[in-house]
């Protein structure tokens, strides 16, 4: 008995590559007849097996790659005393920023956000002293760390003294009115890059 493959488009049998042996049913030739035997489809157990196949390298963050997903990064230009967000070259926001003061200057380069509290607490470098969560602590309602020697934290917060965001006065880190480091911490996850510029 002569028989057909099902009525399926020939651009799907293409797409269906070497599966689409297991997807064909044989039936009654209704237009033209196409001859098919066992011996035109090869079992499972004859194709090649691959024994070493090859390592392919890890791409990372998925979001970097779909479209519609570009990751925002940050961009701190100290001579500005101002912090960007940008998602790709679309600029989504700026703040003004306090930077590091002469001898304590907030480090330049390329860096990761790889810390983020909320209400974080302030231990004092010089006397030890803790301050929680509240109007007096000088890290404000939110911390985004990006820098570290393995001692001590670079980061953005917020200020229990707003009059000096604008200037060179911090010990290094980015002081931030608490509105606008709590709008920072949400466009922010861990990875996302940060460009410190002078």
């Amino acid at each position: 008995m002569k028989t057909r493959l099902s009525a399926i488009h020939p651009l799907t049998l293409i797409s269906l590559g070497l599966l689409s042996p297991l997807f064909m049913q044989p039936t009654q030739a209704l237009e033209g007849e196409v001859p098919l035997s066992s011996e035109s489809i090869p079992l499972l157990s004859e194709l090649p097996l691959i024994q070493d196949p090859p390592k392919v390298p890890a791409l990372g963050e998925a979001a970097k790659y779909l479209p519609g997903q570009t990751p925002v990064h940050l961009v701190l230009r100290l001579g500005e005393r101002r912090v960007y967000v940008y998602k790709g070259d679309e600029e989504l926001a700026s703040y003004p920023v306090a930077v590091g003061k002469e001898g304590w200057e907030t480090p330049t380069g390329d860096f990761e956000v790889f810390n983020k509290e909320v209400d974080p607490v302030f231990l004092s470098l010089w006397t030890g002293n803790k301050i929680g969560p509240g109007p007096d602590n000088p890290l404000g309602p939110r911390w985004v760390g990006f820098w570290t020697d393995g001692k001590t934290q670079v980061g953005f917060h917020g200020t229990n003294n707003p009059d000096s965001i604008g200037h060179n006065v911090s010990h290094g880190c980015v002081r931030m009115f608490n509105k606008d480091v709590i709008a920072l911490y949400e466009k922010v996850e861990l990875g996302t890059r940060v460009i410190v510029e002078p």
